[in-house]
Protein backbone atom coordinates (compact mmCIF):
# COMPACT_ATOMS: atom_id res chain seq x y z
CA UNK A 1 0.00 0.00 0.00
CA UNK A 2 1.21 3.23 -0.60
CA UNK A 3 -0.03 6.30 1.51
CA UNK A 4 -1.88 9.07 -0.35
CA UNK A 5 -3.39 12.06 1.15
CA UNK A 6 -3.20 10.09 4.48
CA UNK A 7 -4.75 7.42 3.66
CA UNK A 8 -3.40 4.02 2.31
CA UNK A 9 -4.37 2.88 -1.42
CA UNK A 10 -3.70 -0.85 -2.31
CA UNK A 11 -1.50 -1.30 -5.67
CA UNK A 12 -1.73 -4.25 -8.15
CA UNK A 13 1.11 -6.23 -9.26
CA UNK A 14 1.34 -4.76 -13.17
CA UNK A 15 3.78 -6.19 -15.40
CA UNK A 16 6.17 -3.58 -16.91
CA UNK A 17 6.46 -3.39 -20.89
CA UNK A 18 10.01 -3.14 -21.37
CA UNK A 19 11.78 -3.46 -25.21
CA UNK A 20 11.39 -6.39 -26.79
CA UNK A 21 14.69 -8.74 -27.49
CA UNK A 22 16.14 -9.12 -31.44
CA UNK A 23 16.24 -12.65 -30.87
CA UNK A 24 12.27 -12.97 -29.84
CA UNK A 25 11.62 -10.25 -32.57
CA UNK A 26 13.34 -12.63 -35.01
CA UNK A 27 11.76 -15.82 -34.14
CA UNK A 28 8.55 -14.08 -34.69
CA UNK A 29 9.28 -12.80 -37.87
CA UNK A 30 10.66 -16.30 -39.39
CA UNK A 31 7.75 -18.32 -38.02
CA UNK A 32 6.03 -19.99 -40.88
CA UNK A 33 3.46 -22.28 -41.46
CA UNK A 34 4.13 -26.36 -41.30
CA UNK A 35 2.05 -26.48 -45.01
CA UNK A 36 4.41 -24.51 -46.45
CA UNK A 37 7.39 -26.47 -44.48
CA UNK A 38 6.44 -29.41 -46.17
CA UNK A 39 6.22 -27.97 -49.24
CA UNK A 40 9.90 -26.53 -49.15
CA UNK A 41 11.16 -29.45 -47.94
CA UNK A 42 10.04 -31.33 -51.42
CA UNK A 43 11.27 -28.68 -53.42
CA UNK A 44 15.05 -28.48 -51.77
CA UNK A 45 14.85 -32.47 -52.11
CA UNK A 46 13.49 -32.61 -55.82
CA UNK A 47 16.27 -30.01 -56.85
CA UNK A 48 19.13 -32.48 -55.09
CA UNK A 49 18.00 -34.87 -56.78
CA UNK A 50 17.56 -33.51 -60.26
CA UNK A 51 21.44 -32.31 -59.75
CA UNK A 52 22.80 -35.37 -58.68
CA UNK A 53 21.15 -36.65 -61.77
CA UNK A 54 23.04 -33.90 -63.72
CA UNK A 55 25.94 -34.84 -62.59
CA UNK A 56 25.81 -38.49 -63.31
CA UNK A 57 24.93 -37.70 -67.09
CA UNK A 58 28.11 -35.05 -67.24
CA UNK A 59 30.09 -37.98 -65.96
CA UNK A 60 28.68 -40.43 -68.87
CA UNK A 61 29.33 -38.19 -71.29
CA UNK A 62 32.90 -37.34 -70.50
CA UNK A 63 33.96 -41.19 -71.49
CA UNK A 64 32.26 -41.66 -74.29
CA UNK A 65 32.89 -39.64 -77.73
CA UNK A 66 31.41 -36.17 -77.85
CA UNK A 67 29.71 -36.95 -81.09
CA UNK A 68 27.74 -39.85 -79.87
CA UNK A 69 24.96 -39.28 -77.50
CA UNK A 70 25.05 -42.13 -74.68
CA UNK A 71 22.01 -43.92 -74.35
CA UNK A 72 22.75 -46.93 -72.43
CA UNK A 73 21.78 -45.80 -69.02
CA UNK A 74 18.41 -44.79 -69.03
CA UNK A 75 15.64 -44.95 -65.76
CA UNK A 76 12.74 -46.77 -65.57
CA UNK A 77 9.86 -44.68 -66.71
CA UNK A 78 11.19 -41.70 -67.81
CA UNK A 79 12.84 -42.54 -71.38
CA UNK A 80 16.09 -40.20 -70.01
CA UNK A 81 19.41 -41.45 -69.55
CA UNK A 82 19.71 -42.64 -65.87
CA UNK A 83 21.78 -45.56 -64.07
CA UNK A 84 20.48 -48.79 -65.67
CA UNK A 85 23.11 -50.82 -67.09
CA UNK A 86 21.74 -52.11 -70.77
CA UNK A 87 24.92 -54.02 -72.31
CA UNK A 88 22.61 -54.98 -75.56
CA UNK A 89 23.00 -51.64 -76.47
CA UNK A 90 24.56 -51.01 -80.02
CA UNK A 91 25.68 -47.00 -79.13
CA UNK A 92 27.25 -48.47 -75.50
CA UNK A 93 31.07 -48.26 -75.94
CA UNK A 94 32.03 -47.09 -72.77
CA UNK A 95 35.64 -48.65 -72.32
CA UNK A 96 35.38 -48.58 -68.28
CA UNK A 97 32.73 -50.69 -68.62
CA UNK A 98 34.89 -53.92 -70.02
CA UNK A 99 35.34 -55.14 -66.31
CA UNK A 100 31.63 -55.10 -65.22
CA UNK A 101 29.05 -58.32 -65.52
CA UNK A 102 26.68 -60.05 -63.69
CA UNK A 103 27.36 -61.93 -60.83
CA UNK A 104 26.19 -65.09 -63.17
CA UNK A 105 28.52 -64.33 -65.73
CA UNK A 106 31.36 -64.04 -63.29
CA UNK A 107 30.77 -67.20 -61.49
CA UNK A 108 30.18 -69.01 -64.61
CA UNK A 109 34.03 -67.75 -65.88
CA UNK A 110 35.42 -68.86 -62.41
CA UNK A 111 33.57 -72.34 -62.60
CA UNK A 112 35.20 -72.83 -66.10
CA UNK A 113 38.94 -71.83 -65.10
CA UNK A 114 38.18 -74.00 -62.62
CA UNK A 115 37.42 -77.32 -64.90
CA UNK A 116 39.94 -76.68 -66.99
CA UNK A 117 42.64 -76.62 -63.96
CA UNK A 118 40.98 -79.77 -62.92
CA UNK A 119 41.09 -81.21 -66.36
CA UNK A 120 44.79 -80.19 -66.65
CA UNK A 121 45.56 -81.90 -63.43
CA UNK A 122 43.66 -84.93 -64.34
CA UNK A 123 45.51 -85.47 -68.00
CA UNK A 124 48.99 -84.88 -65.85
CA UNK A 125 47.94 -87.45 -63.38
CA UNK A 126 47.29 -89.77 -65.82
CA UNK A 127 50.55 -89.06 -68.05
CA UNK A 128 52.29 -89.88 -64.94
CA UNK A 129 50.24 -93.20 -64.74
CA UNK A 130 51.07 -94.17 -67.86
CA UNK A 131 54.23 -93.96 -67.95
CA UNK A 132 55.04 -95.66 -64.65
CA UNK A 133 53.06 -98.63 -66.34
CA UNK A 134 55.12 -98.47 -69.19
CA UNK A 135 58.42 -98.30 -67.17
CA UNK A 136 56.46 -101.69 -65.21
CA UNK A 137 56.06 -103.21 -68.38
CA UNK A 138 59.43 -102.60 -69.96
CA UNK A 139 60.85 -103.82 -67.02
CA UNK A 140 59.18 -107.00 -66.75
CA UNK A 141 60.00 -107.36 -70.49
CA UNK A 142 63.25 -107.15 -69.63
CA UNK A 143 63.34 -109.53 -67.14
CA UNK A 144 61.11 -112.37 -69.59
CA UNK A 145 64.61 -111.80 -72.35
CA UNK A 146 66.47 -115.22 -72.58
CA UNK A 147 70.33 -114.62 -72.93
CA UNK A 148 69.80 -116.80 -76.47
CA UNK A 149 67.69 -114.87 -78.29
CA UNK A 150 68.39 -113.84 -81.75
CA UNK A 151 68.37 -110.03 -82.92
CA UNK A 152 70.21 -110.08 -86.22
CA UNK A 153 73.19 -109.67 -87.56
CA UNK A 154 74.94 -106.16 -87.60
CA UNK A 155 75.64 -106.29 -91.40
CA UNK A 156 71.52 -106.40 -92.13
CA UNK A 157 71.11 -103.49 -89.95
CA UNK A 158 73.68 -101.45 -91.79
CA UNK A 159 72.55 -102.36 -95.03
CA UNK A 160 68.90 -101.52 -94.25
CA UNK A 161 69.91 -98.16 -93.18
CA UNK A 162 72.72 -97.79 -95.75
CA UNK A 163 75.27 -97.13 -93.33
CA UNK A 164 78.11 -98.63 -95.68
CA UNK A 165 76.84 -96.73 -98.23
CA UNK A 166 77.09 -93.48 -96.67
CA UNK A 167 80.50 -93.91 -94.67
CA UNK A 168 81.94 -95.44 -98.19
CA UNK A 169 81.06 -92.00 -99.59
CA UNK A 170 82.52 -90.03 -96.61
CA UNK A 171 85.85 -92.00 -97.59
CA UNK A 172 85.94 -91.22 -101.01
CA UNK A 173 84.70 -87.27 -100.73
CA UNK A 174 87.46 -87.02 -98.16
CA UNK A 175 91.28 -87.42 -97.97
CA UNK A 176 92.57 -88.26 -94.68
CA UNK A 177 91.03 -86.93 -91.52
CA UNK A 178 91.46 -90.55 -90.18
CA UNK A 179 90.86 -89.23 -86.81
CA UNK A 180 87.53 -87.40 -87.61
CA UNK A 181 86.46 -90.45 -90.03
CA UNK A 182 86.47 -92.33 -87.25
CA UNK A 183 84.39 -90.20 -85.12
CA UNK A 184 81.46 -90.56 -87.13
CA UNK A 185 81.78 -94.42 -87.52
CA UNK A 186 81.68 -94.83 -84.16
CA UNK A 187 78.85 -92.55 -83.63
CA UNK A 188 77.19 -94.38 -86.46
CA UNK A 189 77.95 -97.89 -85.12
CA UNK A 190 76.42 -96.37 -81.52
CA UNK A 191 72.98 -95.84 -83.67
CA UNK A 192 73.38 -99.01 -85.02
CA UNK A 193 73.07 -100.82 -82.00
CA UNK A 194 70.13 -98.54 -80.30
CA UNK A 195 68.20 -99.58 -83.30
CA UNK A 196 68.67 -103.32 -82.80
CA UNK A 197 67.99 -102.79 -78.80
CA UNK A 198 64.88 -101.37 -80.30
CA UNK A 199 64.04 -104.06 -82.59
CA UNK A 200 63.64 -106.33 -79.51
CA UNK A 201 61.83 -103.42 -77.45
CA UNK A 202 64.55 -102.30 -74.60
CA UNK A 203 64.90 -99.06 -73.53
CA UNK A 204 66.75 -96.60 -75.74
CA UNK A 205 67.38 -92.74 -75.80
CA UNK A 206 68.89 -90.53 -78.64
CA UNK A 207 72.12 -89.78 -77.34
CA UNK A 208 73.70 -85.96 -77.76
CA UNK A 209 74.08 -85.09 -81.76
CA UNK A 210 75.16 -81.91 -81.33
CA UNK A 211 78.82 -81.34 -81.99
CA UNK A 212 81.43 -79.06 -82.12
CA UNK A 213 84.19 -79.00 -85.32
CA UNK A 214 87.47 -77.10 -84.69
CA UNK A 215 90.17 -77.10 -87.25
CA UNK A 216 91.34 -74.89 -89.64
CA UNK A 217 89.72 -73.35 -92.67
CA UNK A 218 89.53 -76.13 -95.93
CA UNK A 219 89.83 -78.76 -93.75
CA UNK A 220 86.18 -80.20 -94.77
CA UNK A 221 84.51 -79.39 -91.82
CA UNK A 222 81.33 -78.52 -94.21
CA UNK A 223 81.71 -81.62 -95.91
CA UNK A 224 81.43 -83.96 -93.27
CA UNK A 225 78.19 -81.81 -91.72
CA UNK A 226 76.84 -83.26 -94.73
CA UNK A 227 77.58 -86.53 -94.64
CA UNK A 228 76.83 -86.30 -91.09
CA UNK A 229 73.54 -85.34 -92.26
CA UNK A 230 72.81 -87.89 -94.89
CA UNK A 231 73.77 -90.39 -92.53
CA UNK A 232 71.37 -89.52 -89.58
CA UNK A 233 68.49 -89.37 -92.46
CA UNK A 234 68.97 -92.73 -93.69
CA UNK A 235 69.09 -94.08 -90.29
CA UNK A 236 66.04 -92.14 -89.23
CA UNK A 237 67.22 -89.75 -86.79
CA UNK A 238 66.48 -86.80 -88.88
CA UNK A 239 63.66 -85.98 -90.94
CA UNK A 240 65.26 -84.68 -94.36
CA UNK A 241 69.18 -84.30 -93.33
CA UNK A 242 69.74 -81.27 -95.42
CA UNK A 243 72.19 -78.92 -94.11
CA UNK A 244 71.76 -75.39 -93.86
CA UNK A 245 75.30 -73.16 -93.05
CA UNK A 246 74.62 -70.16 -90.99
CA UNK A 247 76.87 -67.05 -89.85
CA UNK A 248 76.24 -64.31 -87.02
CA UNK A 249 74.69 -62.07 -90.30
CA UNK A 250 72.57 -64.63 -90.87
CA UNK A 251 71.35 -64.85 -87.13
CA UNK A 252 71.87 -61.58 -84.93
CA UNK A 253 70.32 -58.74 -86.02
CA UNK A 254 71.01 -55.13 -85.89
CA UNK A 255 68.09 -53.54 -83.62
CA UNK A 256 65.88 -54.48 -80.88
CA UNK A 257 63.21 -57.28 -81.53
CA UNK A 258 65.43 -57.98 -85.24
CA UNK A 259 67.36 -60.96 -83.74
CA UNK A 260 64.34 -63.33 -82.12
CA UNK A 261 62.37 -63.35 -86.35
CA UNK A 262 66.11 -63.85 -88.15
CA UNK A 263 67.36 -66.90 -85.64
CA UNK A 264 63.70 -68.64 -85.21
CA UNK A 265 63.06 -68.50 -89.12
CA UNK A 266 67.04 -70.02 -89.66
CA UNK A 267 66.04 -72.40 -86.68
CA UNK A 268 62.78 -73.43 -89.13
CA UNK A 269 64.59 -73.60 -92.30
CA UNK A 270 66.84 -76.42 -90.46
CA UNK A 271 64.45 -78.36 -89.11
CA UNK A 272 64.31 -81.68 -89.35
CA UNK A 273 68.59 -81.55 -90.55
CA UNK A 274 71.72 -80.27 -89.44
CA UNK A 275 72.22 -76.33 -88.37
CA UNK A 276 75.68 -75.57 -89.27
CA UNK A 277 77.06 -72.53 -87.35
CA UNK A 278 80.13 -71.41 -89.00
CA UNK A 279 82.50 -69.07 -87.21
CA UNK A 280 79.82 -69.49 -84.24
CA UNK A 281 82.18 -67.28 -81.72
CA UNK A 282 81.30 -64.38 -83.54
CA UNK A 283 77.64 -64.50 -81.85
CA UNK A 284 78.89 -63.76 -78.22
CA UNK A 285 80.62 -60.60 -77.73
CA UNK A 286 81.99 -60.50 -74.50
CA UNK A 287 82.75 -56.72 -74.90
CA UNK A 288 79.47 -55.31 -75.54
CA UNK A 289 77.16 -56.52 -72.86
CA UNK A 290 74.42 -54.93 -75.15
CA UNK A 291 75.44 -57.30 -77.93
CA UNK A 292 71.90 -58.94 -79.74
CA UNK A 293 73.59 -62.32 -80.21
CA UNK A 294 73.04 -62.95 -76.77
CA UNK A 295 70.10 -63.26 -77.33
CA UNK A 296 70.28 -65.56 -80.58
CA UNK A 297 72.52 -67.93 -77.99
CA UNK A 298 70.08 -68.05 -75.86
CA UNK A 299 66.82 -69.13 -78.23
CA UNK A 300 69.50 -71.89 -79.28
CA UNK A 301 70.02 -73.18 -76.19
CA UNK A 302 66.16 -73.68 -75.81
CA UNK A 303 65.72 -75.53 -78.84
CA UNK A 304 69.07 -77.81 -78.39
CA UNK A 305 67.44 -78.58 -75.71
CA UNK A 306 64.17 -79.51 -75.93
CA UNK A 307 64.53 -80.54 -79.86
CA UNK A 308 67.06 -82.06 -79.82
CA UNK A 309 65.55 -85.24 -81.80
CA UNK A 310 64.59 -83.04 -84.73
CA UNK A 311 67.71 -80.85 -85.34
CA UNK A 312 71.53 -81.08 -84.65
CA UNK A 313 73.72 -78.00 -84.41
CA UNK A 314 76.96 -78.04 -85.28
CA UNK A 315 79.59 -75.13 -84.14
CA UNK A 316 82.27 -74.88 -86.28
CA UNK A 317 85.09 -72.22 -85.84
CA UNK A 318 88.81 -72.13 -85.00
CA UNK A 319 89.66 -74.52 -82.14
CA UNK A 320 91.07 -71.66 -79.59
CA UNK A 321 88.21 -69.99 -80.23
CA UNK A 322 85.60 -72.09 -79.64
CA UNK A 323 87.27 -72.77 -76.81
CA UNK A 324 87.11 -69.26 -75.32
CA UNK A 325 83.50 -69.23 -77.00
CA UNK A 326 82.51 -72.17 -74.66
CA UNK A 327 84.16 -70.94 -71.83
CA UNK A 328 82.05 -67.74 -71.88
CA UNK A 329 78.49 -69.73 -72.09
CA UNK A 330 78.90 -72.81 -70.10
CA UNK A 331 75.47 -74.02 -70.94
CA UNK A 332 76.64 -74.14 -74.64
CA UNK A 333 79.34 -76.63 -73.86
CA UNK A 334 77.23 -78.56 -71.81
CA UNK A 335 74.80 -79.66 -74.63
CA UNK A 336 77.50 -80.16 -76.91
CA UNK A 337 78.54 -84.08 -76.99
CA UNK A 338 80.86 -84.23 -79.91
CA UNK A 339 84.36 -82.15 -80.02
CA UNK A 340 86.00 -83.18 -83.13
CA UNK A 341 88.89 -81.45 -84.53
CA UNK A 342 90.34 -81.59 -87.40
CA UNK A 343 93.83 -81.21 -88.60
CA UNK A 344 95.60 -79.87 -91.35
CA UNK A 345 96.16 -82.19 -94.48
CA UNK A 346 100.06 -82.79 -95.52
CA UNK A 347 101.48 -82.28 -98.76
CA UNK A 348 101.04 -85.33 -100.36
CA UNK A 349 97.15 -85.15 -98.92
CA UNK A 350 96.86 -81.85 -100.92
CA UNK A 351 97.78 -83.15 -103.86
CA UNK A 352 95.47 -86.48 -104.19
CA UNK A 353 92.77 -83.50 -103.27
CA UNK A 354 93.83 -82.07 -106.38
CA UNK A 355 93.52 -85.18 -108.41
CA UNK A 356 89.95 -85.89 -106.51
CA UNK A 357 88.99 -82.41 -107.58
CA UNK A 358 90.17 -82.77 -111.12
CA UNK A 359 88.30 -86.17 -111.97
CA UNK A 360 85.50 -84.45 -110.41
CA UNK A 361 85.59 -81.53 -113.02
CA UNK A 362 86.54 -84.73 -115.78
CA UNK A 363 90.10 -83.09 -115.81
CA UNK A 364 93.37 -85.05 -115.48
CA UNK A 365 97.16 -84.05 -114.51
CA UNK A 366 99.50 -84.50 -116.75
CA UNK A 367 102.89 -86.53 -115.86
CA UNK A 368 104.93 -82.96 -116.19
CA UNK A 369 102.36 -81.24 -113.40
CA UNK A 370 102.35 -83.47 -110.58
CA UNK A 371 106.22 -82.20 -109.62
CA UNK A 372 105.23 -78.74 -110.23
CA UNK A 373 102.07 -79.04 -108.43
CA UNK A 374 103.66 -80.81 -105.80
CA UNK A 375 106.44 -77.93 -105.13
CA UNK A 376 103.25 -75.24 -105.31
CA UNK A 377 101.44 -76.57 -102.79
CA UNK A 378 104.71 -76.99 -100.38
CA UNK A 379 106.06 -73.44 -101.08
CA UNK A 380 102.31 -72.16 -100.40
CA UNK A 381 101.88 -74.09 -96.82
CA UNK A 382 104.04 -71.71 -95.37
CA UNK A 383 102.78 -68.62 -96.69
CA UNK A 384 99.89 -66.52 -94.99
CA UNK A 385 96.03 -66.85 -95.93
CA UNK A 386 96.97 -70.82 -96.26
CA UNK A 387 93.09 -72.65 -96.52
CA UNK A 388 94.13 -76.43 -96.86
CA UNK A 389 91.47 -77.56 -99.91
CA UNK A 390 90.42 -74.38 -100.51
CA UNK A 391 93.59 -73.33 -101.73
CA UNK A 392 93.88 -76.43 -103.76
CA UNK A 393 90.61 -75.17 -105.67
CA UNK A 394 92.00 -71.62 -105.89
CA UNK A 395 94.85 -73.07 -107.68
CA UNK A 396 92.87 -75.57 -109.75
CA UNK A 397 90.51 -73.07 -111.17
CA UNK A 398 93.88 -70.84 -112.09
CA UNK A 399 95.32 -73.71 -113.75
CA UNK A 400 92.26 -73.94 -115.70
CA UNK A 401 91.88 -70.46 -116.50
CA UNK A 402 95.93 -70.76 -118.00
CA UNK A 403 94.71 -74.03 -119.90
CA UNK A 404 91.79 -72.01 -121.74
CA UNK A 405 94.27 -69.18 -122.61
CA UNK A 406 96.60 -71.73 -124.04
CA UNK A 407 94.22 -73.27 -126.30
CA UNK A 408 93.19 -70.34 -127.51
CA UNK A 409 96.16 -68.84 -128.26
CA UNK A 410 97.26 -72.35 -130.34
CA UNK A 411 93.99 -72.72 -132.08
CA UNK A 412 94.28 -68.78 -133.06
CA UNK A 413 97.66 -68.56 -134.39
CA UNK A 414 98.69 -69.64 -137.75
CA UNK A 415 100.65 -72.27 -136.24
CA UNK A 416 98.06 -73.97 -134.72
CA UNK A 417 95.99 -74.61 -137.54
CA UNK A 418 92.50 -73.65 -135.51
CA UNK A 419 91.78 -77.35 -134.29
CA UNK A 420 91.60 -78.68 -130.88
CA UNK A 421 91.27 -82.40 -129.90
CA UNK A 422 89.83 -83.69 -126.91
CA UNK A 423 93.04 -85.06 -125.44
CA UNK A 424 93.87 -81.10 -124.85
CA UNK A 425 90.52 -80.21 -123.39
CA UNK A 426 90.98 -82.61 -120.32
CA UNK A 427 94.42 -82.44 -119.98
CA UNK A 428 96.37 -79.79 -117.35
CA UNK A 429 100.21 -79.98 -117.93
CA UNK A 430 102.74 -77.81 -116.42
CA UNK A 431 102.74 -75.04 -117.80
CA UNK A 432 99.35 -74.40 -116.46
CA UNK A 433 100.87 -74.49 -112.87
CA UNK A 434 104.29 -72.87 -113.43
CA UNK A 435 103.16 -69.05 -113.13
CA UNK A 436 101.36 -70.25 -109.73
CA UNK A 437 104.76 -71.51 -108.84
CA UNK A 438 106.64 -67.98 -109.52
CA UNK A 439 104.47 -66.44 -107.66
CA UNK A 440 104.87 -68.18 -104.55
CA UNK A 441 108.36 -68.58 -104.87
CA UNK A 442 108.96 -64.25 -105.55
CA UNK A 443 105.65 -63.64 -102.89
CA UNK A 444 106.61 -61.85 -99.69
CA UNK A 445 105.19 -62.54 -96.14
CA UNK A 446 102.31 -59.86 -96.95
CA UNK A 447 101.80 -60.84 -100.16
CA UNK A 448 98.01 -62.08 -100.95
CA UNK A 449 98.33 -65.31 -102.61
CA UNK A 450 95.30 -67.47 -103.76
Amino acid sequence: AVPLCGAAVPLRAVPLRGPRLPEERRRRRTRVSPLFSSAMFRFLTLAVVAALIGQSQALSRGFRAPSRRSTALRVIGTGGPGLQYNENNPEYNDPNMANIGSLSQKLDAADIERRKEEEARRQREQKMEIERAEKIRKRQHYMSIPDSQPVGSMRDFMYDADVEGVLRRLDETLIGLQPVKDRIKNLAHLLIVDQMRSSIDLETSIPSLHMCFTGQPGTGKTTVACRIGELLAQMGYCRQGHVVVATRDDLVGQYVGHTAPKTKEVIKKSMGGVLLIDEAYYLYNAANNRDYGQESIEILLNVMENQQDDLVVVFAGYKDRMEKFFGYIPGMASRVGNHIDFPNYGPQELVQIAELMANEMQYKLAPDAMPVFQEYISLRMNKPYFSNARTVRNAMDLARKKMALRLFEKATSPMGGGRIIGEELVTLTGADFAELLHQVRTATDDTILA
